[in-house]
């Protein structure tokens, strides 16, 4: 499942589109582990666009919560060598020097000029010191992003490690504006993001995940998702909860349906596994059934006997086609009444009629006052 996040990472945006964007909620139960899937996400976009696979040619990460060194660390880890770093991965530092305070210190000792909002420390890393100016901020990210190498109109994938922090400083309305321009942006290939989703109201969450087109939930294993209940247990069942968690994934499709997906999250050292957890997700679906005081499933005994019931107005016949009764005289010729066939009829009428009558009906009144039936109401003289 996390290989089908990453594909359609990979695959970018078509004419005409705007760009997919993938946004990763965690809580603070596993806050850890949504850190983690963001750190191999990024390096799943990174290694693509080095090894040309990708539809963009590079990486801007966008760093609020960990230093830069973090994901270069965990890059070099995943298989990409410097050059690879040098050329395909930009980071934007928001981390070191967010406000700018520190160059304000170090401006107000040597006497330097502290007016410019961007620094470059490093070849692929570049400090941030205004992260209040969101527009600065898109800004910055699009001059990043113009800086890869590429034939013709250069495409490059953006993450951002935190919704969380950029609300410390910045109202929703000015980010949900920052992240729909990223995506509109005729440059950017895809759009991945980490939001702490328990720290803000749940109408602040809904409003980013409208933004995105897919939706990655990391929930604590310890937690039933049905009840929302936390299982018994001691310090080593918080230490599980650090190393593995619940993946679900929500696939928006171009046509409008919705894929769910399920996955199980593992930290292994510095390595992140995803396993399928078919299986598991099918205990689940076994355990939300109804538990009910009787059977809703027949017997074979049951079912034979539901079998020969004989029904009304069917005629059953041994060894020939069951025919139901219309109320009309449908049967074969063999079958039908002799006294009522048309040799019978004509015979009866040619033929004088016999002094014994075949049936009558009689009907005599018992008074003479009784009154023929009308349509008048037989109440109308009593006084209701």
């Amino acid at each position: 499942m996390a290989d089908a996040v990453v594909r359609c990472l990979r695959d970018g945006r078509l004419d005409g589109e705007h760009a997919p964007a993938l946004a990763v909620q965690g809580s603070l139960q596993c806050c850890p582990l949504a850190a983690r899937a963001m750190l191999h996400l990024a390096a799943a976009v990174a290694s693509n666009a080095a090894a040309g696979k990708a539809q963009a040619r590079g990486l801007v990460v966008v760093a609020f919560d960990r230093s830069p060194e973090v994901y270069l660390d965990f890059m070099r880890r995943s298989g990409l060598d410097s050059n690879a770093l040098g050329r395909c991965v930009r980071i934007l530092d928001c981390y070191s020097d967010p406000l700018g305070w520190k160059q304000n210190i170090r401006s107000q000792s040597h006497q330097e000029d502290s007016g410019t909002p961007c620094s470059t420390n490093k070849d692929n890393i570049t400090i941030f010191r205004s992260v209040k100016d969101v527009d600065k901020l898109l800004c910055s990210i699009i001059d990043l992003g113009r800086g890869f190498e590429g034939e013709s109109k250069t495409y490059f994938s953006v993450a951002i490690d935190s919704i969380s922090s950029m609300l410390r400083h910045a109202s929703v309305q000015s980010i949900s504006g920052l992240l729909s321009n990223l995506r509109s942006h005729d440059q950017i290939s895809s759009i991945l993001w980490v939001i702490h989703s328990d720290l803000h109201e749940p109408k602040f969450s809904r409003a980013f995940e409208c933004l995105s087109t897919m939706v990655a939930c990391v929930e604590p294993e310890g937690v039933d998702s049905a009840y929302g209940e936390e299982r018994n247990g001691n310090i080593s069942f918080l230490e599980h909860n650090y190393s593995k968690a619940k993946f679900h994934v929500r696939l928006k499709r171009r046509n409008g349906r919705v894929k769910h997906l399920y996955e199980e999250l593992r930290v292994e050292g510095y390595d992140v596994k995803f396993l399928s957890a078919s299986s598991l997700s099918m205990e689940v679906n076994q355990s939300l059934l109804p538990k009910v005081q009787f059977n809703l499933e027949l017997s074979e005994k049951e079912r034979s006997d539901r079998a020969n019931v004989v029904l009304p107005f069917e005629h059953q016949g041994k060894g020939e086609p069951i025919r139901i009764y219309d109320g009309r005289r449908s049967l074969p010729e063999a079958q039908q009444d002799p006294d009522l066939t048309k040799t019978a009829l004509l015979d009866e009428t040619k033929a004088p009629k016999s002094a014994t009558a075949k049936g009558e009906i009689h009907y005599i009144r018992d008074s003479d006052d009784e009154r023929p039936d009308s349509d008048e109401d037989p109440d109308d003289d009593l006084d209701i």
